[in-house]
């Protein structure tokens, strides 16, 4: 089961458009397991195992908080990358974050 979830979270990362940012929730709510948040992150943490080309990057907690930070080798990578695509960060949280949130509940009907 846990192999098959992380490939479903896997497939909508690869959509989340450049410049924009979802949630582990909002991924756990779209694929039907709303209480699985902390599985999207496992999930997250074993992304670059699986394919270098997900951009893990463009997921963090629900208050816009970079939360898997730690997981790319370099703390400050994960707010490199966001910064390069025109994401502004202050203190590990992504200023207005609303502007930047994409849910894929809203976006894949």
């Amino acid at each position: 089961m846990e192999e098959s979830f992380f490939i479903k979270v896997y497939e909508v990362v690869k959509l989340i458009p450049y410049g924009k940012v979802t949630s582990y929730g909002a991924i756990a709510r779209y694929l039907g397991s709303a209480g699985s948040a902390r599985m999207v992150g496992w999930a997250m943490n074993h992304s670059h195992t699986f394919d270098s080309q997900i951009p893990a990057h463009r997921v963090v907690n629900r208050k816009g908080v970079l939360t898997g930070k730690h997981h790319f080798g370099d703390p400050g990578m994960m707010q490199q990358l966001l910064e390069n695509e025109g994401i502004r960060i202050e203190d590990d949280r992504i200023m207005n974050f609303s502007h930047h949130f994409w849910d894929p509940s809203d976006e894949m009907l």
